[in-house]
């Protein structure tokens, strides 16, 4: 995990490429949020006060492999030049003759975007010449995109083998430190809360964390697979019936280890998501046959913030429920005010996970918010991340 930092790099009188994760969302040309460009500041600040010339690349949506106006960089290089005050450039491409002269022409301290890499299909091939052309714009590579550091895409992964040295930005540094804190030497206990509506999505991660950890809380969607292997009638609850053994196993495997693998105890269900009445709260035991469980229950939100009383370090991915539907965000609101009054080290990722801490209002006790959905999922899950392992080592 440990890897060379930009802040241990001469960058002096260098051009730098800096990959970063400007892949916003956007309401026609408008950014909706720009939390991923907020968080890029330091690392674009620190090269440009080093006395470097920096040549930021990212992607954004998915374009198929070809240029579309839609996904254009043009309202991120904007946002950024606001919140610089001073000007950001777009290129009218990532490679070629005319960005290459772009790139050699640009003075210390000054900056230039590339276009849109996911304009070219190179880029999620991973194809070397593509990389290698990249590479030939610059002389440091700084990768400071963890979110997009599971890809094994050529700006992020081949680019390393024609550009050295190849370092951490001050983003990525963060995520791995914090990443690395809650496996490498965590506080005891880890407590891991799993939510979101698949279990598919989540079996090798529940697997993984079976042995990492003292006690696993589930719920979302998710729970609805495991209280069926369990038995339990679960009404018109979603249920994925092809993982009904996946958690059977799932459920064994905990069971042998000694880790306790707690499972919602109550419900609020009603006929769907867009309901706004007849909402019941049961027990999971008592789920109305023509009824869905969509959020966790008050005697569940109780029994999950007892078990992370004391932890020493939480891990957190995905709503306990259909939080986006105000009747349905009781459940995650209140794991959420639980996790950041747990006294330990608290770690969270995934998009809906962090804005229902926003929603809760309790961010500023989290003890870290990861940028990344993805990366996040596949770091727990044990797996080897391209982006990181393409980094010099410390």
């Amino acid at each position: 995990m440990a890897k060379v930092s930009v802040e241990q790099v001469d960058l002096a009188g260098k051009r730098v490429f800096l990959r970063v994760d400007f892949n916003v969302p956007l309401d026609g040309a408008r950014i909706t949020d720009d939390t991923r460009i907020t968080a890029a500041l330091p690392t674009v600040r620190h090269c440009l006060e080093a006395g470097a010339s920096v040549i930021l690349a990212s992607h954004l949506g998915r374009p198929k492999g070809k240029p579309d106006p839609k996904y254009s960089l043009a309202p991120a290089a904007a946002r950024l030049a606001e919140r610089l005050g001073r000007p950001v450039p777009l290129a009218p491409d990532c490679i070629g003759p005319e960005v290459e002269a772009a790139a050699q022409a640009l003075g210390p301290g000054q900056l230039l975007m590339l276009e849109n890499l996911r304009f070219h299909a190179e880029e999620e091939n991973n194809d070397a010449a593509f990389a290698q052309a990249l590479a030939g714009l610059a002389q440091v590579y700084v990768d400071d995109a963890f979110a997009a550091a599971h890809r094994a895409h050529a700006s992020i992964e081949a680019i390393t083998r024609y550009l050295r040295p190849a370092v951490a930005g001050l983003l990525m540094a963060k995520e791995l430190a914090a990443l690395g804190r809650i496996f490498d030497k965590p506080e005891r206990p880890v407590w891991a809360i799993l939510g979101g509506a698949k279990v598919s999505d989540k079996l090798a991660l529940v697997d993984n964390l079976t042995t990492k950890v003292e006690g696993l809380l589930i719920g979302g969607g998710m729970a609805f697979t495991f209280l069926a292997a369990l038995g339990h009638d679960i009404g018109r609850s979603l249920v994925e019936p092809d993982r009904l053994g996946a958690a059977r196993a799932v459920l064994e495997q905990a069971r042998s280890a000694g880790i306790p693998l707690r499972l919602p105890v109550d419900v609020v269900a009603a006929a769907g998501p867009e309901a706004t009445t007849g909402l019941r709260t049961v027990g999971v035991r008592e789920i109305p046959s023509d009824l869905m469980g969509l959020d966790i229950g008050p005697a569940t939100v109780g029994q999950f913030a007892a078990a992370l009383k004391g932890a020493g370090t939480v891990i957190w991915n995905g709503p306990m429920g259909v939080f986006e539907k105000e009747p349905f965000a009781a459940g995650t609101l209140g794991v959420a005010r639980a996790v950041s009054e747990c006294g330990g080290f608290a770690v969270i990722g995934g998009g809906d996970t962090i804005a229902a801490v926003q929603q809760a209002g309790v961010t500023s006790r989290i003890g870290y918010i990861s940028t990344a959905g993805g990366a996040f999922l596949e770091f727990l899950e044990g797996r080897v991340l391209p982006g990181v392992a393409a980094l010099d080592d410390a």
